[in-house]
C-alpha cells in the first residue's frame, strides 16, 4: 500500500525566527493520524533565520538526526561536542540518558535550511553519543547513499534502531529502484525537484509511505533529491 501525504497538509509553525513543516505531530501541531511511521517520530523541515536558533535544552531516549541543505547548523551539547553542520553533512545525536544541547544559523545573514529527525530508539538508558560525517562527495557521485544504519557499517552512522536512512540526489529522467524488502516498510521524503513513485507523482516537500511493498521504482521528472527510510 502508498500513502502520499502532500507538503501543505504538513503542520505549520511560524514562530518568526523559525518556520516549520512538521510530518508527523510536533509542539502544537497535534494529528492523531499522523503521529509517527513505525520509529520515526519526527520530520520536521526548519528554516532558521540569520542569527537565531534553539537555545540549550534536553533531550533523552531519542535518535536526532540532523541534515542541512543550506546555510550552517552550528551545535554545541553537554557532551562537549561543538561543531558546524555543512550541506552534505549527516549528524547524529543519541540523547540517551540525557543530553543539553543547541543549534543556531551559523550564517548570519540568510536562513538555515535542514531536516530535523527523531527515531525512537530500541533500547533506552542507554550513555548518549555524537556522530557526523560529510557525505556530499557520494552524494555527487552515486544515484543511493546510505548514510544511517543499525551498525554503522561501510561508512554510515550508527543509531539505536533496526532502521535506516538514505539520500539520493537524482538527475533529471533517472531512474532509481530501491529494494525495500518483503518485511520492511518505507518513507520517502522529496527534498527538491519532482518524482514519481510506482507512478505516484511527488513534488518538493511531498512524502510517501510503503506498506507491503518491495520495491520503489523512483523516476526524476527534474533534478530531485530524496531523503529515503527502511523501517521495521
Amino acid at each position: 500500500m502508498l500513502t502520499v501525504r502532500r507538503s501543505n497538509d504538513r503542520g505549520l509553525a511560524n514562530h518568526g525566527w523559525l518556520k516549520s513543516r512538521h510530518t508527523f505531530s510536533f509542539a502544537e501541531y497535534y494529528d492523531p493520524e499522523h503521529m509517527h511511521f513505525g520509529p520515526l517520530r519526527v520530520i520536521n523541515e526548519d528554516r532558521i533565520a540569520g542569527g537565531s536558533g534553539f537555545e540549550t535544552h534536553t533531550h533523552r531516549d531519542m535518535e536526532i538526526i540532523s541534515y542541512v541543505i543550506d546555510g550552517a547548523l552550528q551545535h554545541k551539547d553537554s557532551m562537549g561536542n561543538v561543531a558546524v553542520i555543512k550541506p552534505g553533512e549527516v549528524q547524529r545525536m543519541s540523547a540517551g540518558t540525557g543530553v543539553l544541547h543547541s543549534e543556531y544559523n551559523d550564517v548570519p545573514d540568510k536562513d538555515t535550511h535542514f531536516f530535523q529527525i527523531w527515531i525512537m530508539p530500541n533500547k533506552r538508558g542507554v550513555a548518549p553519543g555524537y556522530g557526523q560525517k560529510s557525505f556530499e562527495t557520494e552524494l555527487n557521485t552515486q544515484k543511493l547513499v546510505h548514510v544511517i544504519s543499525p551498525d554503522g557499517k561501510d561508512g554510515t552512522i550508527g543509531i539505536h534502531q533496526d532502521a535506516d536512512m538514505y539520500i539520493s540526489r537524482l538527475k533529471k529522467s533517472e531512474t532509481l529502484d530501491f529494494n525495500i524488502g518483503d518485511e520492511r516498510r518505507m518513507w520517502l521524503q522529496v527534498v527538491k525537484g519532482d518524482v514519481e513513485v510506482n507512478g505516484e507523482k511527488l513534488a518538493i516537500g511531498d512524502a510517501i509511505a510503503a506498506t507491503d511493498v518491495s520495491v520503489a521504482n523512483i523516476k526524476a521528472n527534474e533534478d530531485s533529491e530524496m531523503i529515503l527510510f527502511k523501517l521495521p
